[in-house]
């Protein structure tokens, strides 16, 4: 594909395939009231001299605040923080308000309960298309040895958690499926009696197992992405580890696409199937989805997935 040629929202969903972790920008502006925004564009630069940098889209409604500040800070948020990178991302009148912060040595707010943050002098204002980049000479930092969010193709989640999830999982027979999602509606075996698409577990990465699996069942590019269940079957003595996965345009091999909402009245293989389809139309319809631990009859949803982006 050409340069010419490029969709910016399929861009945009190729950047978004990196792994990373969620920060809250914040300065002061010219009157001296705080402002903020989330942002995942964050990366270390130097440890000598010490140097970060953050990305600000032109159109930021702190664009003109932020280029022109002489300080601004990068807190790191921690895996408990979503609903206060949800508060920085959104146009909210007094982001500040809703949460608790102090003032760095240098005025910058600095949030409570992060992972880390860094307080930074100015250093350059480079531009880049229609971003400009941040540099910042750290002059101060604290890391509070929280685990820290993550965010990837558009969802949130937390490294530490679905890694302690498959780690209990792995001690015994596993089946691994998956939601497999495509424009609003998710793929599913069987025509009277609908399954989930899934696969006996062995050694080695459950995801590359899953997504190999799904590959050579559709015909389709799959990319796996986050769990979505982890639970006991009582009835069959395995673990199920369900992951959500997302698959390219085309006509699948085997199954059919369907709108989840659209399946109340439908006949699932297992009860656990009826519950997952079901939980997955009301979380697609609030855009926040989260992760089910226990087993087939009970257990809790941990939410760690919603839409964060730059503002």
């Amino acid at each position: 594909m050409t340069t010419q040629d490029f969709d910016p929202r399929a861009l945009r969903d190729a950047f978004g395939a990196f792994p990373t972790g969620v920060t809250v920008v914040t300065a002061r502006d010219q009157a001296g009231l705080p402002i903020g925004f989330t942002a995942n564009s964050f990366t270390s630069v130097s440890l000598e001299p010490p140097l970060l940098l953050v990305c600000l889209a032109k159109t930021s409604r702190n664009f003109e605040a932020m280029t022109s500040a002489k300080h601004f800070a990068i807190n790191v948020l921690s895996e408990t923080q979503k609903a206060v990178s949800n508060t920085f991302a959104r146009p909210v009148e007094d982001r500040f308000a809703a949460v608790e912060w102090n003032s760095g040595a240098d005025g910058c707010p600095i949030l409570s309960d992060v992972a880390a943050w860094f307080e930074c002098a100015m250093s350059e204002v480079i531009e880049a298309g229609d971003h400009v980049v941040l540099m910042g000479r750290i002059v101060s930092f604290d890391n509070s040895g929280r685990n820290g969010l993550g965010y990837a193709r558009g969802g949130y989640f937390t490294p530490i958690l679905a890694s302690k999830a498959v780690s209990a999982a792995a001690e015994g027979n596993i089946e691994l499926a998956a939601v497999l999602e495509r424009d609003g509606e998710i793929l599913l075996l069987g025509d009277d009696v609908l399954a989930l698409p899934d696969c006996e577990g062995s050694e080695g990465s459950p995801a590359d197992i899953l997504g190999r699996y799904l590959q050579a069942l559709t015909g389709l590019t799959v990319t796996v992405g986050f769990l979505y269940s982890v639970y006991e079957g009582k009835s069959d003595g395995k673990h199920h580890i369900v992951y959500r996965a997302f698959a390219s345009p085309g006509e699948p091999r085997e199954g059919r696409f369907l709108k989840p909402d659209a399946l109340k009245t439908a006949r699932f293989r297992t009860s656990s199937t009826a519950d997952i389809v079901s939980r997955f139309a009301l979380e697609s319809q609030i855009g926040n989805f989260g992760v089910y631990f226990g087993d087939e009859t009970s257990g809790m949803v941990r939410p760690v997935s919603g839409k964060a982006v730059q503002a």
